[in-house]
C-alpha cells in the first residue's frame, strides 16, 4: 500500500550502532506531524505522521532484536512476545500513541 505522503529522512541501521539510530529518531521526530502508525517489514521501519509523511530506519525489521528499542523511542504499542514472528503481509502495523502513566514510578 502506497502512502500519499513523502520520506523525510532515511537512517541505516547498524548493529552495534543502536545509539546512534535512537538519536537519528529523536533528531528527524520534529521534522513529522503527529505520529499516526508505524510500519515494520523484514527490512525496514516506518515511522508515518497523521499526513502520511514518514522516516525510515533500513536494516532492521520485526525479526531483530533491536526492533524493540526502536518501537519504543517513538511511543509504539507491541506486543513482545510476538513481535518476531513472521508474517505473510508486507509489514506489521502499529497504532502510536502509547503514553507514559503519570507517576508510575512513584512508591505509594
Amino acid at each position: 500500500m502506497k502512502s500519499s505522503g513523502r520520506a523525510v529522512a532515511e537512517h541505516r541501521f547498524e548493529p552495534e550502532r543502536l545509539a546512534e539510530t535512537l538519536e537519528f529518531l529523536k533528531r528527524t521526530r520534529s521534522e513529522l506531524r503527529m505520529l499516526r502508525k508505524v510500519r515494520v517489514s523484514r527490512e525496514w521501519v516506518r515511522i508515518l505522521d497523521v499526513n502520511g509523511d514518514w522516516f525510515e530506519v533500513s536494516g532492521v525489521g520485526y525479526g531483530d532484536a533491536d526492533v524493540i528499542p526502536i518501537l519504543n523511542a517513538v511511543n509504539t504499542p507491541f506486543n513482545r512476545d510476538t513481535i518476531h514472528e513472521p508474517i505473510n503481509a508486507e509489514y506489521k502495523e502499529f497504532l502510536t500513541g502509547r503514553r507514559y502513566c503519570w507517576a508510575a514510578d512513584r512508591v505509594m
